[in-house]
């Protein structure tokens, strides 16, 4: 991965949504900035006071449990993490490039806050299409209204023409 881009698929699968925050994880992060876990949390913990609680935090014993059911199939060296990891939203990925101060925590973090950014105008744009498939069901529900109000209307009158123009029997009418 050296010098090289990560492609967005790679770093867009690395984001999870935990406490309702977009965050990455501690080893997923030191993997793509090709650093080991350990050094990655040395470095931090040196720098605290740069990881406020919306930067970064650790997960629960649940949090973790259940995120590692999740991805356990799909990254084996999961089931071999004995800490639980820590989580940064944006923010802290973008603070650990200052942490790391290398050329390749820098171009790592600018192509997460990329991701990032690319993973927020995708959900504006979401809520923009949710709004407008709203206005058109409700548009849509009074056209139906009006028309099953102008169909009952109609089929009210067929059914009087039909009763006032009802034809008188026809035939002799023998007196018994």
């Amino acid at each position: 991965m050296k010098n090289k881009l990560i492609p967005i698929q790679v770093i867009e699968s690395k984001i999870y949504i935990i406490r309702n925050m977009k965050v990455m994880l501690d080893f997923d992060l030191a993997k793509l900035y090709e650093v080991e876990t350990k050094r990655l949390n040395e470095a931090v913990k040196r720098n605290i006071e740069r990881f406020p609680g919306d930067f970064m935090f650790q997960l629960t014993k649940d949090e973790w449990n259940n995120l590692r059911s999740q991805i356990a199939t799909a990254n084996p060296n999961v089931q071999k993490i004995r800490s639980i990891p820590f989580a940064f939203t944006e923010h802290g990925t973008l603070m650990l490039s200052n942490v790391l101060n290398s050329k390749k925590a820098i171009n790592v973090s600018i192509q997460i806050i990329r991701v990032f950014d690319k993973l927020k105008q995708f959900a504006i744009s979401q809520n923009e299409l949710s709004g407008r498939i709203e206005n058109l069901e409700k548009a849509f529900i009074n056209y139906a209204k009006g028309n099953n109000e102008n169909i009952a209307d109609m089929k009210n009158a067929i059914n009087y023409l039909l009763d006032i123009t009802k034809p008188s029997k026809i035939g002799f009418k023998t007196e018994s």
